[in-house]
């Protein structure tokens, strides 16, 4: 990736006050104009809309996977390769992110993300066969891509003194958006015909609502002149050579680890407790329970992980829980349903202690996008063979006691590279 990829992804700007000494990664403040002192509520905004609609498109799925493949005909293996599309997707197109962010601006970007979800997940159920479904998904999820990436760049860029803040309001309303999708989709189903086409497609009005902060932050920079305006008077940042820092790497299998953790409970815990007597309506609740202990916890986290020099501990405590919960999981998934899935939604806090490190770990906006889209692609290509491996060893060996032993085997690299990407540390200082 390119250093001029990085050149204008914060906010539109006026001067600095000390212009002798810019600071590139230092975000700027609105120019005066119609939406100049509201665009930062206007963006706050944004961002919780936007992450309520990073994972219903996924959730929603989960809750009624076992009605989409009886309805579309998929096999175990063909089904674990459906929820195997969103961390690929994320991998592809989050590569992208950067570049079209330096070309449209991340206002633009993230509006053209959230049209793509309503557009993807309204299609998908309707597109005719499994491959029209796939090519919904596709659309939808490359949405959700490039807003994952540059999330933590909005953040970074518009609220660089209270990152941990809001990376936990961002993140309350992603794990609020999640648990809502994974409760609500059986009974809405049921409320709206009992067709899973129409219970999936009707979480697209969600993502029409999120595109309208997007298009006033996008129309603004299109209006104004934004940094690209005055980017000939900013210094040449040194080159950040990502590959080569340790804690880049540490970061993204981290990423991958509890990325593959988080996309198999959201694809197939539901199933789980199915398989084990619960009901359908029942086991998307549990689902919606693992969801929203994320709601309190995606606050408060991010705010205690930056408070701390080093947040290896977090790492190992929210590990521990995972390994408690699958161990539940496989001696009696029935009979302690609600703890394994408490126990399974504190270990997915993992996503906004990630998202807070990666934040954590640059100096600047421009050293945080090349570290988020390192970290989150990376980590999403390590996280594709997970459901996929889940779904053909559920196939193949008739139950869930080989599935739910890889899925605590990878708990354990998961704590140590948490350890080492919890380091006080900057990519800067490694590269």
């Amino acid at each position: 990736m390119a250093d001029d990829d990085l050149a204008t992804l914060g906010p539109a700007a006026g001067p600095r006050t000390d212009p002798a000494a810019p600071d590139p990664g230092a975000p700027q403040r609105p120019a005066t104009g119609p939406l100049g002192g509201w665009l930062p509520r206007i963006v706050m905004a944004g961002l919780v809309l936007a992450a309520l609609n990073l994972r219903p498109a996924i959730t929603s799925l989960g809750a009624l996977l076992e009605e989409v493949r009886d309805g579309l005909g998929m096999s175990g293996t063909l089904a674990g390769l459906l929820t195997s599309v969103p961390p690929l997707c994320f991998a592809v197109f989050g590569f992208a992110a950067p570049r079209l962010a330096r070309r449209r601006g991340p206002g633009a970007v993230v509006c053209a993300g959230m049209a793509a979800v309503a557009v993807g997940v309204a299609v998908r159920p309707y597109a005719g066969g499994t491959g029209g479904f796939l090519a919904g998904s596709a659309l939808a999820l490359a949405g959700i891509a490039v807003s994952n990436v540059l999330m933590p760049v909005v953040i970074k860029s518009w609220f660089p003194d209270r990152v941990g803040p809001m990376t936990g309001l961002y993140s309350m309303a992603l794990a609020l958006g999640t648990s809502l999708a994974a409760a609500l989709t059986v009974p809405m189903t049921r409320a709206l015909g009992g067709s899973w086409r129409t219970g999936l497609a009707v979480w697209a009005a969600l993502a029409v609502v999120a595109v309208l902060p997007w298009l006033a932050v996008a129309g603004r920079r299109r209006g104004t002149a934004g940094p690209a305006a005055d980017e000939s008077a900013r210094p040449a940042e040194p080159p950040v050579r990502i590959a080569s820092s340790p804690t880049a790497w540490a970061l993204a299998v981290f990423f991958g680890l509890q990325a593959t953790a988080a996309y198999i409970t959201m694809g197939w815990m539901p199933q789980i407790f199915r398989d084990a007597g619960v009901s359908a309506g029942t086991a998307g609740v549990l689902l919606a329970v693992t969801m929203a202990m994320g709601v309190p916890l995606s606050f408060v986290l991010p705010r205690l992980a930056s408070r701390m020099r080093h947040q290896g501990p977090l790492a190992v405590l929210l590990g521990l829980c995972g390994l408690a919960g699958y161990a539940g999981l496989w001696l009696a998934p029935a009979a302690g349903a609600w703890a394994w899935a408490l126990l399974m939604g504190i270990s997915n806090c993992a996503f906004p202690l990630a998202l807070t490190m990666i934040g954590m770990r640059s100096t600047s906006s421009a050293g945080v996008v090349k570290l988020s889209a390192f970290a989150q692609s990376v980590g999403y290509l390590i996280s594709i063979p997970g459901p996929l491996l889940v779904g053909t060893l559920y196939q193949h060996s008739g139950g869930w006691g080989l599935p739910i032993a890889l899925m605590a085997g990878l708990m354990v690299p998961q704590i140590a590279v948490g350890v080492l990407a919890g380091r006080d540390r900057r990519i800067e200082d490694e590269t």
